[in-house]
């Protein structure tokens, strides 16, 4: 498995837990539970605009890696 595709793989994988924790986020009565949810979603969502960020610098620098 290349470089390129562990990324790919790594975040749809961080996309899927985000969406995941919204979705619980949104199904909760638990104000508590949901303000945890949340705060997990922004985390995620602050981890995938790194990877991306990641994926792109490694696309422009090293181009075997680009998808």
């Amino acid at each position: 498995m290349t470089v390129g595709t562990q990324m790919s793989q790594a975040i749809a994988t961080v996309q899927s837990a985000a969406a995941t924790l919204k979705i619980f986020a949104l199904e909760t009565q638990d104000q508590q539970a949901k303000q945890t949810f949340q705060q997990l979603a922004k985390t995620f969502d602050n981890a995938l605009t790194t990877l991306q960020e990641r994926q792109q610098y490694m696309g422009e620098q090293e181009p075997q890696y680009k998808q």
